[in-house]
């Protein structure tokens, strides 16, 4: 949903960028009422005014009201935002059974009491 009003946004943002840009300032509206060719324009001498003034008004209040849903929607995500919440919690151990005491190895032996234990050779 973030995306798809991203999206809207953007669209509508270059639109009102092209429909500011595309309109006349109020001195380019002198030249017609002098008799110049400015008045033939595609919506009339005075539609065209009207038209791109209504439209970039239309456009300017959704592009605010898109940055409104925009900036509620970012902060109400939720995402995870620290590493702790990456971690999944643990189960805590089982209770076992006690765990023996290590048994001395006998003298004569040469094999490890325990995996990763380095055998003990006796003295001769």
């Amino acid at each position: 949903m973030h995306t798809v009003l991203l999206i809207v946004h953007i669209l509508v943002a270059a639109a009102l960028i092209g429909l500011i840009l595309i309109q006349q300032g109020k001195g380019a509206d002198m030249g017609a009422a002098f008799g110049s060719g400015a008045s033939n324009t595609v919506f009339g001498s005075r539609g065209s005014a009207s038209f791109l003034t209504r439209t970039t008004a239309v456009l300017a209040i959704l592009f605010f009201g898109l940055t409104g849903l925009l900036a509620f929607s970012s902060t109400h995500k939720k995402e995870i935002t620290s590493a702790t919440q990456l971690v999944a919690p643990q189960a805590p151990p089982t209770p076992a059974t006690k765990p023996k005491p290590s048994q001395p190895s006998p003298a004569g032996s040469t094999t490890p009491s325990k995996p990763g234990e380095v055998p003990v050779v006796p003295d001769k």
